[in-house]
């Protein structure tokens, strides 16, 4: 499987007695579907999977396929602490369709580069579908090695990883030590180095709300080749990166974006609680101020030759 675009790891929307309102998620999906997205992850953080029963999962990722249909491909999280239990959201994910499967490091538990790699072999052995690793040690406690990687490279599922530690140095191991592997980015604040680096995709939570910013970024970079554009376009959508990963309301945040685009999702479920009135005021006026910056940039001629143009040029 070639992971291509962005790939928006959809909210899961609530209505106010925090059950799961599945017509909204419905909305989503078809909004993000008209915007553009080049896939859909399901059960990822940003969708709260950790806050959800196991019925719960699979019922989503069953109504998922069925909103999404054949219109994009459909990556489903396998997150949980025993592998017995990533196995069977794995299993229920192959049942629902799921054209890939997103495997990220069990919370908590800690394990050695060994331990990890036969939880994720087993978890392959058990769906047999295109997997892209999730490596994002702030939360999981343990960083994908080069260890890891070679025993989960074994097997050819094994196609891509989401790389979220923030270390560039995990950047330039990945691209020039593990080429197989294909790059998709998975810090926000570090997209423009890894399009450098050559990555394909994005996994961006923002997308929800502001799709359009991402694929602009995407495409300004690995589709134009044009970085001076990239560059001006990741300035602007910096201040947005900031304003989301501080405080640790990640997730209100993108809740409440989509709000702002007439999409009301609902509250996170608890133990977190909604952004108060001061945040929520400096998220819109950040989105209006970035969205603004962007349409100026794309509605400019491009001032720097795409790489296929350059290398004509150098011919």
């Amino acid at each position: 499987m070639r992971f291509e675009g962005i790939y928006t790891p959809i909210v899961t929307p609530h209505r106010p007695d925090h059950t799961i309102d599945r017509d909204r998620f419905a909305e989503v999906a078809e909004h993000l579907i008209a915007s553009g997205v080049h896939g859909i992850v399901i059960a990822g953080t940003t969708g709260e999977y950790y806050a959800q029963t196991a019925e719960e999962r699979a019922r989503m990722m069953r109504f998922a396929r069925e909103v999404i249909g054949s219109r994009l491909p459909l990556i489903v999280g396998t997150g949980a602490i025993r592998t017995e239990d990533s196995i069977w959201y794995a299993e229920q994910a192959r049942e629902a369709g799921a054209d890939a499967l997103l495997v990220a490091t069990p919370p908590y538990a800690v394990p050695t580069a060994r331990e990890n790699a036969l939880h994720a072999l087993a978890i392959d052995r058990a769906s047999n579908l295109p997997v892209m690793l999730y490596n994002y040690p702030g939360r999981m406690g343990v960083n994908m090695d080069a260890e890891y990687l070679d025993r989960v490279g074994r097997s050819p599922n094994f196609c891509a990883i989401k790389e979220s530690s923030g270390d560039i140095n995990r950047l330039h191991l990945l691209a020039r030590d593990y080429p197989q592997i294909q790059l998709s980015c998975g810090m926000d604040d570090q997209a423009l180095e890894f399009f450098a680096w050559g990555a394909r995709s994005w996994v961006c939570a923002g997308s929800n709300f502001a799709p359009q910013a991402h694929i602009a970024l995407w495409r300004a970079c690995t589709v134009e080749g044009d970085f001076a554009k990239g560059r001006a376009i990741m300035s602007a959508m910096l201040p947005l990166m900031r304003v989301l990963e501080q405080g640790g309301k990640f997730v209100q945040c993108i809740k409440h974006g989509l709000s702002l685009r007439g999409i009301p999702v609902g509250p996170p479920r608890r133990p977190l609680q909604p952004l108060n009135k001061d945040e929520k005021r400096t998220l819109a006026e950040t989105v209006k101020v970035m969205d603004a910056a962007i349409a100026r940039i794309e509605a400019a001629p491009s001032a720097a030759p795409s790489n296929v143009h350059a290398l004509k040029a150098g011919a």
